[in-house]
């Protein structure tokens, strides 16, 4: 994961997906998508949403009615920096856990490919996209 450059770089991006798991265990819809860029892009399955403020509406509902009570756990499978050091691309191995849940459905677990940029000094989600595992 991210050879060429330093345990500090992987781990600041890392902490982004540590925000995203621990503000989605919390429902803070907001807080959650402020780990996006204002014109951030998610697709997945039957998802499409553009900008933070369509990724904040959209987890709103979903934390107070679908998705209430659940996690969504990120296992980072690679990160790999572009040349210029201010993007990075990501894979996790994501899944959505219902509460009550002793396993997950393979219909819940995702790989998922993230592009990030960097923003100050600050890591943001530019774009992911969700596929079955």
């Amino acid at each position: 994961m991210g050879s060429e450059y330093s345990a500090e770089a992987v781990q600041a991006v890392q902490a982004v997906f540590d925000t995203m798991t621990a503000t989605w265990a919390e429902a803070d819809a907001a807080r959650f998508a402020a780990c996006y860029s204002d014109e951030a892009t998610v697709i997945g399955p039957g998802i499409l949403l553009r900008g933070r403020d369509d990724i904040s509406r959209s987890m709103a509902a979903a934390f107070a009615g679908p998705l209430k009570g659940s996690l969504r756990p990120h296992t980072t499978q690679s990160v790999r920096f572009l040349s210029d050091g201010r993007n990075a691309i990501v894979v996790t191995a994501s899944e959505t856990v219902l509460p009550g849940e002793a396993a997950t459905p393979a219909d819940r677990k995702h790989l998922v490919t993230w592009f990030l940029a960097r923003h100050d000094d600050r890591w943001l989600i530019e774009a992911n996209h969700i596929c079955q595992a």
